[in-house]
């Protein structure tokens, strides 16, 4: 059973054009889990990304923090229709951690700690558009947002930018994760209103 925060019911504003179609804006940050939140200390935090070929790439805590760190202002869209707009979080660009990673992978499946698993195309993650980000608002991500750390890729819905992220698995084939099993559409589009399959 998911857990759903207040922040759900807005307004629509059809004649801002920061809002994809459908969607209202909100002033909070509602939360929608698939279930409980997990508690990952940063000293037991991991962050990989496996290639088809076998090689595994990591990160602790310590060496992604190493790492070039990045203010990204973004807005954000959940396929549940509300919007934050003019959002603030720090992290590190997905670029940054590929520059040593050779594939010919054109998919990756996103892996989170409790298990929950989301597909993104490799051009959606690369190109300076997407994060594992660490921080909101000038203030460590919290636990129920997806802290330590969470997947951003804000120019899709939401629920892409995959919570309590782990890592990443590289694949030949667009193969769907939890959400897209259960009738989401396999790439979400804000712009396009990509929600269902």
């Amino acid at each position: 059973m998911g857990i759903i925060s207040s922040g759900f019911h807005g307004k629509r504003q059809a004649d801002n054009p920061a809002l994809p179609p459908g969607q209202y804006e909100t002033g909070s940050f509602p939360v929608l889990s698939a279930g409980p939140a997990p508690h990952i200390p940063t000293e037991d935090w991991e962050f990989f990304i496996t290639t088809e070929a076998g090689r595994r790439h990591a990160w602790s805590w310590e060496t992604f923090m190493d790492l070039p760190q990045v203010d990204i202002p973004t807005d954000i869209h959940c396929v549940t229709s509300w919007s934050k707009l003019g959002t603030s979080w720090r992290g590190v660009s997905l670029d940054t951690l590929f520059e040593d990673v050779e594939t010919r992978c054109e998919y990756a499946t996103a892996h989170s700690y409790g298990g929950y698993t989301t597909n993104v195309p490799l051009p959606d993650l690369l190109g300076g558009r997407s994060w594992v980000a660490w921080e909101f608002g000038g203030e460590p991500l919290e636990r129920a947002h997806g802290g330590p750390a969470r997947l951003l890729v804000p120019h899709l819905y939401f629920w892409k930018s995959a919570k309590w992220v782990n890592g990443l698995e590289l694949t030949q084939n667009d193969v769907p994760g939890f959400w897209e099993s259960n009738g989401y559409h396999i790439h979400g589009d804000p712009w396009r209103e990509e929600r269902y399959s």
